[in-house]
């Protein structure tokens, strides 16, 4: 029997209704195998009904006042907040993710729709000086932004609440129809979420089917993405995938958020217990599936023993368990494939001659003990890939220098951090390091989400932020005006 009652009407949200699906699929709670509730499950028919939906009111959406955009936003976040407690524990129920890990979800939810709502009164453009040249005098100039068109966000399964509002809220902040694709394992929270924008915007003027999801599998995905007529896709989850939707979709605009092997580099001067309580508290949050979580720890070779008795005494404060428990920190991953991965790569590292200083199985709960890897081989996954569990690998260099090539030493580049009492040593980092962000005396995973956040090399393309976003979701156009055509 189900332990979840859906919020929302039956089906799908495709154009102005809700519109039955052919199928569905449980919902399991993955740290129990219990269901969460059936989800529909959509097909390429109903993806390609909700592209020719999205495109047909693509002029309504763009030609919506601001006050109309930023109402329905507003009126979103208020739904939320009054409901953030069932939202809570419905994210804990389809991603199996400690409950204070989806308290931070919806409260960074809430952020992202507040401040996509007052982006709005800052869409806006310039006026350009024309005249600079001689064959410019009498010209006025000014350019606007415009929205790009029908946009596809797809979402990962780790954060599906606040995956979406990162696609949703800029989408419609600037003036396009979007349709999301939520992760098929975590459905539940991005229809809830739909459903209240789509009320939110039929109250506030506007149309229902300016917001739309459909759920399904790799099929659906490929018919959203590579129909030439969408403005661009918004896709977070592995580099994998994200490098297949780009060469498919193009040359359709496409932001991806990727992986990362996230590091964090710790100098001589350091407070160790500072980078210590990073690496406890950075390396394990959401039970490790998030792509910035702590996973390479690269220590300066002076304090590598102290850091190293330092960490494994504090090791006991990272509490596993149910992810329904206040204390929780670790729990069950998203399915069983993921943990037998993280597990396999453990012991593959182990093989390769790494020792492991914590934990390296996994409890009767079917929960990867929180785990501490010490010198992985070089070419091993545990370091060079993106593990996506609760394992950390350290490392030590000579110097600081030695350990930002160690950290430019990855196909991915999203955020990095450094402890250290340097300020030098803090604006070598920024300069040095090829990342998308550089985070000193901070956890590598923290985001604000009003900052712009994206990574370089196999780590992504674009901005994310609603600011950025919108910036990403638009395009300038440029207005050149001769008052008078007389006496040319």
């Amino acid at each position: 029997m189900a332990i979840f009652e859906p919020k929302v009407p039956d089906g799908l949200p495709i154009g102005d209704e809700w519109v039955p699906a052919p199928a569905t699929e449980p919902v399991t709670f993955p740290y129990d195998g219990s269901e969460v509730a059936q989800a529909p499950v959509g097909d390429v028919s109903l993806a390609k009904r909700a592209v020719e939906e999205a495109l047909a009111i693509r002029g309504q959406v763009g030609r919506l006042p601001s006050h109309v955009r930023r109402a329905a936003l507003q009126q979103t976040h208020r739904l939320i907040t009054e409901q953030r407690d069932d939202f809570e524990q419905l994210l804990v129920l389809e991603t199996g993710k400690p409950l204070v890990d989806c308290r931070v979800e919806v409260d960074r939810t809430l952020l992202t729709l507040q401040t996509a709502a007052e982006e709005v009164a800052r869409l806006h453009g310039e006026t350009v000086p024309l005249d600079l040249l001689p064959s410019g005098d009498g010209l006025v100039g000014f350019w606007t932004r415009r929205p790009v068109g029908v946009v596809i966000g797809i979402a990962g399964f780790n954060y599906p609440l606040l995956l979406s509002s990162h696609k949703l809220a800029p989408a419609l902040a600037a003036g396009c129809p979007v349709i999301i694709k939520p992760a098929p394992q975590t459905p539940l929270a991005t229809l809830w979420l739909v459903h209240l924008v789509r009320e939110a915007l039929v109250a506030a003027g506007g149309p229902a089917a300016a917001v739309q999801l459909i759920t399904g599998g790799a099929d659906v995905g490929a018919t959203l993405t590579t129909d030439r007529r969408i403005g661009a896709v918004s896709f977070t989850g592995s580099a994998g995938v994200g490098h297949r939707i780009a060469q498919d979709a193009a040359p359709t605009k496409v932001l991806l958020e990727l992986g990362s092997n996230a590091a964090l580099v710790v100098a001589a001067d350091a407070d160790l217990d500072a980078a210590v309580g990073a690496v406890v508290r950075g390396g394990y949050y959401a039970s490790g599936q998030a792509c910035i979580s702590v996973q390479r720890v690269i220590v300066v070779e002076s304090v590598r023993d102290e850091f190293l008795d330092r960490l494994a005494a504090r090791m006991g404060e990272v509490v596993v368990g149910d992810p329904r428990d206040e204390a929780t920190r670790v729990s069950t991953l998203i399915n069983s494939a993921g943990t037998d991965r993280v597990l396999d790569w453990i012991a593959e590292a182990a093989k390769g001659g790494a020792k492991i200083i914590t934990g390296g199985g996994r409890t009767a709960d079917n929960v990867i003990e929180p785990t501490v890897l010490l010198d992985v081989p070089e070419g091993l996954s545990a370091w060079r890939e993106e593990i996506f569990g609760p394992v950390v690998a350290v490392r030590s260099v000579t110097d600081l220098n030695a350990a930002f090539r160690t950290v430019n030493d990855s196909r991915y580049g999203l955020h990095v951090s450094v402890y250290t009492e340097s300020l030098g040593a803090a604006f070598a980092a920024i300069e040095s390091i090829e990342a998308g962000g550089v985070v000193i005396n901070e956890v590598p995973g923290f985001r604000s989400d009003v900052m712009p956040y994206g990574g370089v090399k196999d780590s992504g393309t674009g901005r994310e932020g609603p600011r950025f976003a919108i910036e990403e979701l638009t395009v300038t156009r440029m207005a050149v005006i001769r008052p008078s055509a007389k006496g040319r």
